[in-house]
């Protein structure tokens, strides 16, 4: 079988590609560029694609299902990127991956650290050689209550690192997991918004939880509420977001994903004027860390996302049951 693979990285996903592709007899075609409908035919004579977060919409979809293009698997946990329902319109197959959760929970620890630590003022000031004290003085984990909304993978790997610290941890999601209680105390949405001093979210975006922390949510919380997101950056009312820092309703943000991303992270734009005011105005704050989409950029991550990419075609080809399987 042929596998067509765009936003080919060559820097970090190239070796991978090599060794997964040899070790399981798949031929693979590939484009850096990621998927247009200028491109899309490159893909001809492919019935398997591999993409990224790049946008698959129900048009682009249409074209890939002309060539014949069976399934598109997505070598990223979240799939909001693609259209999911055009997809199923015209009986193509969908597929993400997993990977190593380490990644992205240590990323997310990190983050919550740096948040209640000062951190990104206090290395603005030490480039200045500003060692002043005032207004960089910090928390200590182990006197917060911290509320971990989806406990899956990631969720669960967040939820047994935070125990470490002795913090008192509260989880939610749609279905409980027996593992989490060790650690953590499943609780609706109201009691977490009203107990906790810090909030983590770790679930996929879906239509339903679209801004699921809105003005509303925060009018819930606690007065000084730390935000962290390492999810998607859709599950936050960015507006929401600001007006609650401007506010002191939050009092400190970390966040790896934001809204409208699309089109401008793992690019080099430098010398670009972004039309990403929201942006701007986050980066802005110092007591909110933006960074761009990084938390799973591992090299376990890398190798995982290609081989599960490759294996999801696989599994589909072969009419063998596929845990990646979306629809």
């Amino acid at each position: 079988m042929k596998i067509f693979v765009y936003s080919y990285r060559e820097f970090d996903e190239a070796e991978y590609f090599q060794k997964f592709s040899r070790e399981y007899g798949v031929e693979i075609g590939f484009t850096s560029e990621e998927p247009t409908m200028e491109n899309v035919h490159l893909a001809e004579g492919c019935e398997y694609l591999s993409i990224i977060t790049t946008k698959v919409d129900a048009r682009l979809m249409e074209q890939f299902h002309k060539l014949g293009v069976k399934m598109i698997s997505t070598r990223t946990i979240g799939y909001d990127h693609v259209d999911i329902a055009a997809a199923e319109r015209m009986g193509m197959h969908v597929s993400n991956v997993s990977y190593s959760p380490e990644c992205v929970a240590d990323y997310t620890i990190m983050l919550i650290l740096m948040s209640i630590r000062r951190m990104k003022r206090i290395m603005q000031r030490e480039e200045l050689n500003d060692f002043s004290l005032p207004g960089l003085q910090g928390r200590e984990l182990p006197n917060f209550t911290v509320g971990v909304l989806g406990t899956g993978r990631i969720g669960r790997a967040v939820i047994r690192n935070l125990s470490g610290f002795g913090c008192r941890i509260y989880a939610y999601d749609r279905y409980e997991d027996d593992s989490v209680k060790q650690y953590a105390m499943y609780a609706d949405l109201e009691t977490i918004y009203r107990e906790c001093d810090l909030i983590t979210l770790h679930m996929p975006l879906l239509d339903d939880n679209f801004h699921m922390i809105d003005s509303s949510a925060l009018s819930k919380m606690k007065d000084g509420v730390v935000i962290i997101n390492t999810a998607r950056g859709g599950l936050i009312d960015t507006k929401a977001l600001i007006e609650g820092v401007e506010s002191g309703k939050i009092s400190a943000a970390g966040l790896d994903v934001i809204e409208d991303e699309f089109g401008m992270y793992y690019h080099d734009r430098k010398s670009d004027v972004l039309s990403k005011r929201d942006l701007y105005i986050l980066r802005g704050f110092p007591n909110v860390i933006v960074t761009p989409h990084m938390a799973f950029y591992t090299d376990q991550a890398v190798s995982d996302m290609v081989k599960n990419s490759i294996l999801s075609c696989i599994y589909h080809a072969a009419g063998k049951e596929d845990p990646w399987a979306i629809v």
